[in-house]
C-alpha cells in the first residue's frame, strides 16, 4: 500500500515537540517507528528535528504507535518563539518534576548560551526572571546535556533577551550596575554569574559570557590582574576596565574570637577555614600567604570545604560552621563580622573590543560604570574604592 503523505513544511516555531524523548523512552530506533507508523525514516527525522510538521493523520499514527495522545507528542507553547543554545552550568539540584526548567540566555556573537536560574542562588532564583525554560530535565540528562544544545522556548521578546548582558564574576555589586544601567540608557539586564577569578576567564574565552571579572595580584610585581591577563589572553582584542578597588582579608567572628592575625593562625587546630574553590582569587591569596608562612596545607582544618562566592564565606562563619575565611570588607559587614585586612586588589572587568561594536548595549553599560550616581551607590555599601572606576588600562605594551 503506498504511504501517505508525511508532513507539511512548518511555519512556526511555537510547537513543543516531544517525538523524539518519547521514541527513544519507547526503545524504537527511527527506523522501527517509521515502519510501524507506515511513514518513512526520513520523514521522522525531519519531524523530529523541527524540519516539517506532521499531518493530523500521521500525527495520530505516531501517537497509536507510541501508546499516548497527540498533545503530549506535539503542541503550541503560549511563549512564542524557540530557539537553540548551548545548555551550560547545570546545578546539582536540577531533577525530574512537573515543572519546566527556568533558564537564563546571553547571546554572544551570536551564539546562544543558557544557565538554569538556579545556578544564581537561593534568592536570586526567586528575583530574576528566567528569558525561556527547557522541557523538564533529569538530573542524568542534565549532566548529559550540558554543552550540547538544547531547545528553549522563550518567555521574552527575542529582542530584549539579545541586548541581555552576562558578567562571570565574584563581585555581586554588577547587579547595580545594571540597575543604574537601565535608568539611564536602556531597558536591559545585567546579569552576574558567581564564579572565581579564573573560572570567569575560561567562560569568556569559551564564549558563555560578555564580560569577565577578577581579581589576581601578582606578588611578584604587586600589580593586579595585567601579568596574568598578559599570560592568559593571546593578542591585544580585549579592554580592561577597573569596576572597584577593594579590600581582601581574613572574615572572622564578631570580636576574632579565635585571635585571627596571619597566616600562620590558621594551622591551629581549633581554627575551621572555610575556602574558596581553585582558581577564585581569594584562595589564590589564602595560598600565597600559607606558603610565605611556611604553613603545609594538611596542617588546615576545613581546608578542603569550599563555597563559590564572598557571601557564603561570610554565611558560613556568620552561621558558626567556620571560624575564618578569605573574603572582602563588603562582605564583612553585610554580615556583622569583624575584618581583619591583607591586601587591597583592583577587581578588573575584561571585554573582548568586538563585543564592544556587535553588542547593542555593552559600551552603555561601561559608561555607567564611570557616572556619578552609581560610583557614590558603590561607595555606600563600604568596602569599595570607586576612584580608578572606568579606568582603562592597557593589557598590550
Amino acid at each position: 500500500m503506498p504511504r501517505q503523505k508525511n508532513s507539511i513544511k512548518a511555519s512556526s516555531n511555537n510547537i513543543q515537540n516531544r517525538l523524539k524523548g518519547v521514541r527513544q523512552a519507547k526503545g524504537l530506533s527511527q527506523g522501527e517507528l517509521a515502519i510501524r507508523a507506515d511513514i518513512t525514516r526520513q520523514a521522522v527525522s525531519a519531524i523530529e528535528s523541527n524540519r516539517y510538521l506532521p499531518t493530523t493523520a500521521v500525527a495520530l499514527q505516531l501517537a497509536r504507535v507510541l501508546g499516548t495522545s497527540v498533545e503530549d507528542l506535539f503542541r503550541f507553547t503560549e511563549q512564542g518563539e524557540v530557539i537553540e543554545a548551548r545548555l551550560i552550568d547545570v546545578p546539582g539540584n536540577v531533577s525530574v518534576s512537573e515543572h519546566p526548567i527556568r533558564v537564563k540566555i546571553a547571546n554572544v556573537s551570536g551564539r546562544y548560551a543558557a544557565r538554569p536560574v538556579a545556578g544564581l542562588g537561593d534568592v536570586l532564583n526567586y528575583t530574576v526572571g528566567a528569558d525561556g525554560f527547557l522541557e523538564r530535565v533529569s538530573a542524568h540528562e542534565g549532566k548529559a546535556l550540558g554543552g550540547r544544545p538544547v531547545r528553549v522556548c522563550l518567555l521574552r521578546d527575542r529582542h530584549v533577551v539579545d541586548q541581555e548582558i552576562a558578567v562571570a564574576g565574584c563581585d555581586p555589586a554588577i547587579f547595580l550596575a545594571g540597575e543604574h544601567l537601565r535608568r539611564q540608557k536602556d531597558q536591559t539586564s545585567v546579569v552576574g554569574w558567581t564564579m572565581g577569578s579564573m573560572a570567569a576567564l575560561r567562560a569568556l574565552q569559551q564564549g558563555e559570557v560578555h564580560v569577565a571579572g577578577l581579581h589576581l595580584l601578582d606578588p611578584t610585581t604587586g600589580e593586579s590582574n595585567l601579568p596574568f591577563l598578559r599570560r592568559a589572553l593571546k593578542g591585544s582584542n580585549y579592554e580592561v576596565v577597573t569596576f572597584a578597588t577593594w579590600e581582601e582579608g581574613f572574615l572572622v567572628r564578631p570580636g576574632n574570637p579565635k585571635s585571627i592575625h596571619v597566616a600562620a593562625d590558621l594551622a591551629d587546630p581549633l581554627v575551621t577555614l572555610v575556602n574558596r574553590e581553585e582558581g577564585a582569587g581569594a584562595r589564590l591569596l589564602l595560598d600565597q600567604r600559607l606558603r610565605a608562612a611556611g604553613i603545609d596545607l594538611t596542617q588546615i582544618r576545613g581546608y578542603e570545604t569550599v563555597v563559590s562566592s564572598h557571601f557564603e564565606v561570610a554565611r558560613s562563619i556568620a552561621s558558626h560552621q567556620s571560624d575564618v575565611g578569605i573574603g572582602i570588607r563588603s562582605a564583612a559587614q553585610f554580615f556583622g563580622l569583624d575584618f581583619v585586612p591583607l591586601q587591597v586588589a583592583r577587581y578588573d572587568l575584561v571585554v573582548p573590543k568586538t563585543y564592544l561594536k556587535s553588542h547593542p548595549t555593552l559600551s552603555n553599560l561601561f559608561d555607567t560604570l564611570t557616572s556619578r550616581p552609581f560610583r557614590n551607590e558603590i561607595d555606600a555599601l563600604g568596602g569599595y574604592d570607586t576612584r580608578e572606576t572606568g579606568k582603562v588600562h592597557t593589557l598590550r605594551t
